[in-house]
């Protein structure tokens, strides 16, 4: 992280999604670095991590959809990125199901208008495409999911993720290889933990919530396993993917995707999670319900293999499970003790480099 440090300097960074969670920190992160850098979202006035840790004046925000296609290509050209990093959609399952056109139009359309806008960015040196590890077609493999296995989905928001995997692949083939004027990547994280996190129906967010207004815990699927890790090895890894992509420094890759996942021993159950959130805590009265009512099909096993990314960038997850955790809840119990969380992210920043 302090080599990335010194190569991120003064670069200019485009970031699409960059009030979202990864996207938050992803910014605080390149704001520690020295980046100059514009960010592309929808005005969020919930509570969210970018509302709370308030860095708006450090970087350029643009406030407007990742479908207005006139509007995200004026400001991107005017711009001039070096590095583009497409973090921007409709991220939540449960929500595919309410909000299906939504989900579709933004995760489809909204990678597409970035792929065709890149290839007319005079700087751009390295594109990242941030997806989903909902993107293979999930089959109950008790192994990791590689680069090239298949995709796709049965919920839409898998298939969208899936769909712009396939779109990306698409222009990779049929413009980026022919223009060869910057590197290009597709990337796939696990299921991404840390503090800050409020979305709506998902683990950490629910566990803090039932905790802090000591209610039950409703869970859905308390046995489904998925590859935990924590917000920061991603963003490492894509930040690391976005250094070596330029000058070409990966063509000896085959598949322009990658993983950053956790190592096997992260894998572990919801039960697991939501027992340990609550331990680390402190709380004793906090109980958990199983809601047997699904309105919707969940996965019970997803695996991600990080070989690839271990081989070929020299990329390793940092932090184990317990760590993560405990990461996760002291940066929960800081909000809640009125610090400054912007000086406590980027110190998390900080001590996640000395690792």
């Amino acid at each position: 992280m302090n080599n990335l440090k010194k190569f991120y300097k003064g670069k200019r960074v485009f970031i699409t999604g960059h009030t979202g969670f990864k996207g938050t920190w992803l910014s605080a992160t390149l704001i520690e670095f020295g980046s100059n850098i514009m960010g592309y979202s929808l005005r969020d006035n919930r509570k969210n991590i970018y509302n709370k840790i308030t860095f708006h004046d450090k970087i350029s925000n643009v406030y407007a959809d990742i479908l207005d296609y006139k509007y995200l290509e004026k400001k991107i050209l005017k711009f001039n990125p070096e590095i583009i990093f497409h973090l921007a959609a409709q991220s939540i399952v449960s929500k595919s199901y309410s909000e299906p056109l939504k989900t579709v139009r933004t995760n489809i359309d909204g990678t597409l208008n970035i792929l065709e806008i890149s290839k007319k960015i005079q700087n751009l040196k390295s594109l990242v495409i941030i997806t989903s590890d909902k993107c293979y077609l999930n089959k109950e493999f008790n192994r990791g999911y590689k680069e090239n296995d298949e995709l796709g989905g049965d919920d839409l928001y898998s298939a969208s993720k899936a769909s712009a995997e396939l779109i990306f692949n698409a222009y990779s083939k049929s413009f980026f290889n022919l223009q060869k004027k910057f590197g290009f990547a597709a990337v796939r994280a696990g299921n991404v933990i840390g503090g800050g996190d409020w979305s709506p129906n998902r683990i950490i967010p629910d566990c803090i919530r039932s905790i802090e207004k000591n209610t039950s815990l409703i869970i859905r699927n308390p046995n489904s396993t998925r590859p935990w890790q924590n917000v920061l090895d991603p963003i490492y890894g894509y930040l690391l993917l976005g250094a070596k992509l330029i000058d070409n420094q990966l063509k000896n890759t085959i598949f322009p995707s990658w993983n950053f996942g956790p190592n096997a021993e992260n894998c572990k159950s919801v039960k697991y999670i939501t027992e340990n959130i609550i331990k680390k805590w402190g709380s004793t009265k906090s109980q958990i319900k199983y809601n047997k009512n699904l309105k919707f099909k969940e996965a019970g096993l997803l695996m991600l293999n990080n070989e690839k990314a271990k081989t070929e960038l020299n990329w390793f997850p940092q932090l184990s499970l317990n760590h993560s955790l405990e990461w996760t809840t002291d940066w929960y119990k800081n909000y809640y003790y009125k610090s400054d969380m912007f000086d406590y992210s980027i110190n998390q920043i900080k001590n996640y480099s000395e690792l």
